[in-house]
């Protein structure tokens, strides 16, 4: 069964046990890097913010064996724990006095990203792009983020200069960075991958993982003023700057005697063995000069 009948499956079940009150659409949704994921909706007719659910990891249990009214059981029980608990006030995104608080930024692949950058305001970096969000917290919805489009920027007449001189002043402030030694991330339950050249690597090396204290696209913290001259100082002069994924970046001491191609081979692969695709930034080497205060691409 592919996943857009299971999805249609599905929404019928959940229709039979809501009843009336309730409608259910399926929607696909374009998420980091073109990948299309499959979303549930599920509206009580009253409340005007719906939760998008996605089933892809639910397609998987079921073809995996788990029995579709257990599915459904589960999707039904997440959108209850998920809907708002009351109406969500959204006019005020339409006045820009009200989000530029907020406004913030973070790096993007711009080669998987095409069609999304159409529709987006952007800065180029190299092979990525500088992109904006708002970070949403209220009771209603939790803490989360609105990826801000063309069509907000005409709304608030604003410029792409006038974001992202906000989101300079307040994504280091909302999402503070920090930067930890490699053996603290691997404690953590992530796998890196299952390649032994690439264990010998991490291994070998002394690397720090820069990141922000949420791990939410903390690799745009290579943006922050001033963050990677103060790192270039702790580590006494120029390192390379690997984009482990859009969450965070591993910074290398450059030693002299680094194999540069060989590094180049590791982010391959370790994008394609250990990250999700959604969650790739690039294939790319950067290197950070402390003398002349610049990223560059290798």
């Amino acid at each position: 069964m592919e996943i857009k009948e299971f999805a249609i499956k599905i929404g019928k079940a959940i229709e039979k046990e809501l009843g009336e009150e309730y409608e259910v659409s399926i929607r696909e949704v374009m998420k980091n890097n073109s990948v299309m994921l499959t979303g549930i909706m599920i509206s009580d007719k009253i409340q005007n913010v719906v939760p998008t659910i996605y089933l892809d990891g639910f397609w998987t249990e079921y073809e995996s064996g788990t029995p579709m009214s257990l599915v459904v059981s589960k999707v039904i029980n997440l959108y209850i724990r998920q809907k708002p608990k009351s109406d969500v006030d959204i006019s005020f995104f339409t006045d820009y006095k009200q989000v530029r608080e907020r406004i913030c930024y973070r790096l993007i692949g711009r080669e998987n990203n095409e069609k999304l950058l159409e529709d987006i305001p952007y800065i180029e970096f190299y092979d990525l792009a500088i992109c904006f969000f708002y970070a949403y917290e209220g009771e209603e919805l939790g803490e989360g983020s609105i990826l801000i489009r063309k069509s907000h920027m005409e709304t608030w007449n604003v410029t792409i200069s006038e974001l992202f001189d906000r989101a300079t002043v307040n994504t280091p402030k909302l999402f503070p960075w920090e930067c930890q030694k490699i053996d603290a991330l691997l404690e953590e339950p992530v796998e890196l991958a299952g390649n032994g050249e690439i264990s010998s690597i991490l291994q070998e090396v002394p690397m720090r993982v820069l990141s922000n204290q949420k791990r939410i696209y903390g690799a745009g913290c290579i943006l922050y003023p001033s963050v990677l001259q103060q790192l270039a100082v702790e580590q006494g002069g120029n390192y390379y700057i690997l984009p482990s994924s859009i969450h965070e970046v591993i910074l290398l001491k450059d030693l002299g005697n680094e194999d540069e191609d060989r590094l180049k081979w590791m982010i391959y692969h370790i994008n394609r063995e250990a990250v999700e695709n959604e969650e790739v930034l690039s294939d790319s080497l950067y290197y950070y000069d402390f003398a002349q205060k610049i990223v560059s691409k290798i």
